[in-house]
């Protein structure tokens, strides 16, 4: 299997070309187009109860496999305009935050994880979605992805909203940005702290952000 990402970071289109029984297993609704030597089968992955499971954590019910009967590229997109990372897991586990898994080989197993409270209150949701095994991943952004190295000796803080992944040997703590006046007056609410070795994955415009500011500027529904 061969990927090629293009037009980074703006607007990100992922073109995978497949051998022969090769497979890549895709968000529904991911899919831009392919070629006729590939078919491609939906099916709730992993039963009905991990589908439901998923569906808690933000992902659609359904996915797409997509399986090379001979040689044949598949381009795959996200729904927001941004950009798209592939990550090689080597029996690895990596916890992507909801609307930001793209695709990844039939190989890797991809079930949804209880978070608990503080994934509530950090804007996430209940659930975080899983990801582990061996194999290529690829993950969507709103906006450009920006990889950094967190160490023990240095913790880091991330806006809710920018979140797209972080490997399972950082553990979070959900908190207020600073004081009740801060966290009301700064427009930065509340944030994720992380502490441990290992890399989180940011992305530079959030979703939430572009909602309040869309919300305003449209029109009201007149009375008369």
């Amino acid at each position: 299997m061969d990927f090629e990402i293009g037009y980074q970071p703006s607007f990100a289109l992922l073109t995978v070309s497949l051998d022969v029984d090769e497979s890549i297993r895709a968000e529904a609704g991911a899919m831009v187009s392919h070629d006729t030597t590939i078919g491609m089968e939906t099916a709730a992955t992993g039963g009905f109860l991990s589908s439901i499971k998923r569906s808690l954590g933000g992902e659609s019910f359904f996915q797409n496999t997509f399986t090379a009967e001979a040689a044949g590229d598949v381009q795959l997109a996200p729904p927001l305009p941004g950009d798209v990372t592939h990550l090689d897991l080597q029996d690895e586990t990596v916890y992507v935050q909801s609307g930001s898994y793209l695709a990844g080989t039939t190989d890797l197993d991809v079930d949804t994880e209880f978070g608990g409270g503080r994934t509530f209150f950090g804007g996430e949701g209940l659930f975080l979605l899983k990801v582990s095994g061996t194999g290529p991943l690829f993950l969507s952004s709103y906006g450009a992805i920006h990889a950094v190295e967190v160490s023990e000796e240095k913790p880091f803080v991330v806006d809710t909203g920018h979140i797209v992944a972080f490997e399972d040997s950082l553990t979070f703590s959900v908190r207020r940005v600073g004081g009740l006046r801060s966290t009301l007056a700064s427009g930065e609410g509340l944030v994720c702290e992380f502490d441990g070795s290992g890399t989180v994955w940011l992305q530079s415009r959030s979703a939430d952000a572009f909602i309040s500011w869309l919300a305003p500027q449209l029109p009201t529904q007149s009375s008369n």
